[in-house]
């Protein structure tokens, strides 16, 4: 009742919400599936019924071949939004969806826990691999990105934004030359 109420009279949607911590998913995965599944469909069937006009999900690359909760759960909102073109009558509602990486400093990335466990005065951070890596976007980046995608949706595009891969190891690095 409350997304229908909230949805009268708007044109455009970006679906936001989410359980994004991966950890956090795990711990909680019903509350995981109940925000990241159902929410993504009772937001489709609510768009549909308030009639607006372009609704795009935001997705992670945990969604690509996921090994997790939390990327599982993108995958399956992404087939929903994806999905939910074939249900709209004369495309009056259309779904598309962005997958991007880690927005740069936000909550639950890796750049303000490494700063936190520095200001901590620890010694070494952790780093599962080497050679892990992780795709970066900007917070003003990843705007524009929504923005340009909503003028050029036609309804079930994922959207993916070519993006710098940085290796963890030279986060760390770039954070404190010294540490372990």
């Amino acid at each position: 009742d409350r997304l229908h109420r909230a949805l009268h009279n708007i044109d455009f949607v970006v679906h936001a919400a989410a359980t994004k911590i991966v950890t956090t998913a795990e711990y909680n995965p019903f509350e995981c599936i109940k925000t990241n599944v159902n929410g993504s469909q009772a937001l489709v069937l609510a768009s549909i019924k308030k009639k607006v006009k372009k609704v795009l999900m935001l997705s992670t690359d945990k969604a690509c071949n996921p090994v997790n909760l939390y990327g599982a759960t993108k995958l399956c909102a992404e087939k929903i939004f994806v999905n939910a073109n074939n249900f709209t009558k004369k495309k009056d509602t259309i779904f598309g969806v962005i997958r991007y990486g880690n927005v740069i400093s936000s909550r639950g990335s890796v750049v303000p826990f490494f700063k936190k466990l520095i200001k901590e005065g620890k010694k070494e951070l952790p780093l599962t691999d080497e050679n892990m890596t992780r795709f970066f976007i900007s917070l003003k980046d990843g705007v524009k990105f929504v923005l340009d995608s909503f003028s050029r949706m036609h309804g079930g595009e994922i959207f993916v934004p070519k993006l710098p891969s940085v290796y963890i190891k030279d986060i760390v690095k770039a954070l404190d030359p010294k540490i372990k």
